[in-house]
């Protein structure tokens, strides 16, 4: 199977590369316009020379049967546009595009095409958070907080706050009836906001403070007097009484940890089935994201 890796940045060199290389029967095909770094990660990864890619053309004359695009976002839509145009299966990472009008467009070519196009919320395949569907969720409550990040609402938005609406749109047990959105900016940059989703028995909270003073991802599912947090996706503290504590294995890599060696591996199989993954829940998530700038931008 021959598979692309478009774009060599941080979440590719450290999340995804080291799955794909460790997978039997796959070639791998990186591309990015930095020579320095083709070659430097190409060598880490004893990828030959002629699977070493300066430019999309190139890496789509190899006959590609399935992509990975790790660009930065405002290319998504280019790249992706050229990808499921040539039929290539195309996993991407979060987000499809930054307006909601490309996200349509993607979505809607790769349904004309016939051909998958994936999105990659991982936290729906870390372990701590899938076994979280399995708890009471009256109440949900998700904070992913940074220090000193304050930033332009639509890049934090689609960039990072997409991780908290996805994951409150993957645990919510049931149709969100009640879209609330409060947000502080100042200076044009986003501080912090919070999104309040509700139905029939359920409320979910996601927040995402920019300058909190702690780097820190929390997780808590309650309901039926017990309550699961998740932290860092890592510990999984369990309270009825007292609480429980499962801390993540010394030898868990940090990629199973965090559900990108799952989701990646779930659409090569996909891929190798002929099972045509469709792109539509993603949008869903991408609409909610533009409801949050709508309502942070007023």
């Amino acid at each position: 199977m021959k598979v692309g890796c478009i774009g060599l940045g941080d979440i590719a060199q450290k999340a995804y590369l080291p799955v794909l290389a460790a997978q039997p029967g796959i070639e791998l095909h990186l591309q990015t316009r930095t020579a320095a770094t083709l070659a430097r990660v190409a060598e880490q990864y004893r990828v030959p020379a002629a699977q070493r890619h300066a430019d999309l053309d190139a890496l789509l004359a190899q006959g590609l049967d399935a992509a990975f695009v790790h660009a930065p976002t405002a290319v998504h839509p280019e790249i992706v546009t050229r990808l499921l145009e040539a039929g290539v299966p195309t996993y991407v990472d979060k987000p499809l595009a930054y307006e909601l009008a490309d996200s349509v467009r993607l979505v809607e070519l790769a349904e004309e095409r016939g051909v998958s196009l994936a999105v990659g919320f991982n936290r729906r395949y870390a372990p701590g958070y899938a076994q979280c569907v399995e708890h009471p969720r009256e109440l949900i409550l998700m904070q992913k907080n940074r220090v000193g990040l304050p930033e332009e609402p639509r890049s934090m938005i689609l960039d990072d706050f997409i991780h908290v609406v996805d994951t409150l749109r993957f645990l919510v047990p049931g149709t969100i009836d009640d879209v609330t959105v409060r947000a502080r900016v100042e200076d044009g940059l986003l501080h912090h906001v919070v999104l309040q989703l509700a139905g029939d028995g359920f409320t979910a909270l996601g927040v995402m403070n920019r300058l909190s003073g702690s780097t820190e991802e929390i997780l808590e599912v309650s309901g039926q007097d017990t309550k699961r947090q998740v932290l860092n996706l890592a510990d999984v503290v369990d309270h009825k009484g007292q609480p429980s504590v499962r801390r993540r294995g010394d030898w868990v890599p940090v990629a199973r940890q965090r559900g990108i060696e799952q989701v990646a591996l779930t659409f090569l199989d996909a891929v190798r089935d002929g099972t045509v993954v469709s792109g539509r829940d993603a949008l869903a998530t991408h609409e909610l994201c533009e409801r949050v700038v709508r309502g942070v931008l007023g």
